[in-house]
């Protein structure tokens, strides 16, 4: 097994929006249990002073409730991008995953940076789109665009089931 799903930050204090697409990464993460594929969760921290969100050790870090967790696969993040989590990178490496699934928020920021690190680093990587969200929803189809120019695939979760 090769393949992980990628769920990028879908956690309490990801109130808006996440709720439209919670669903379709519920399917997602189905379709990747059917699969043999593995189930990776990514959670952000916040170490900042200054700011609000993602604190550690609050609820709102926490993974939200509605979301599906299927496996032990968790790790966290004190950066936009995923990679910069040692034990993701490991894990990664340990178990020899080469192409990559991704879901989550935010469009504008972490799921952006990991999906241009990820093809940087020669990751085949396709991000599906239903399962995406941002703060500013608008500019969603700019970043899918952006994912393309540079090497990621876009597809629909219809696409996969």
């Amino acid at each position: 097994m090769n393949k992980a799903l990628v769920i990028i930050d879908i956690q309490n204090d990801i109130t808006k929006n996440y709720k439209e697409i919670i669903d379709n990464i519920n399917k997602a993460i189905d379709w990747a249990v059917n699969n043999n594929i593995h189930v990776v969760y990514i959670r952000h921290e916040n170490l900042s002073a200054g700011t609000r969100t993602f604190k550690p050790h609050t609820r709102g870090a926490e993974l939200a409730p509605d979301l599906k967790i299927v496996s032990g696969h968790i790790f966290t993040k004190y950066k936009g991008n995923a990679l910069t989590s040692e034990e993701f990178a490991e894990f990664v490496s340990k178990n020899g995953i080469d192409e990559f699934y991704i879901t989550g928020a935010d469009a504008i920021a972490c799921v952006k940076s990991t999906c241009y690190n990820l093809t940087k680093a020669n990751y085949k990587v396709t991000v599906l789109s239903d399962c995406v969200t941002s703060y500013d929803k608008k500019k969603i189809p700019e970043m899918l665009r952006y994912y393309e120019s540079k090497g990621s695939k876009i597809a629909c979760l219809n696409d996969l089931l």
